[in-house]
């Protein structure tokens, strides 16, 4: 069942075998996930997901 309004909102698909051991691994090396999921609007009805978000601060010496 589709909730009203919210026919156009698809999920994200499922996640595979490797996505925790990759964010694992991102955040043990120093980054910090922002996302999880990362969905990107492309334009009304259009979304495009990517399994994470994630930034590393990166300072000059």
């Amino acid at each position: 069942m589709v909730t009203p309004g919210l026919q156009h909102f698809k999920r994200m698909p499922a996640r595979d075998i490797y996505h925790n051991v990759v964010k694992t691994a991102l955040v043990k090396d120093g980054w910090t996930v922002t996302h999880d999921p990362f969905r990107i609007r492309l334009a009304k009805n259009k979304n495009l997901f990517v399994d994470l978000g994630a930034e590393r601060l990166i300072a000059a010496e």
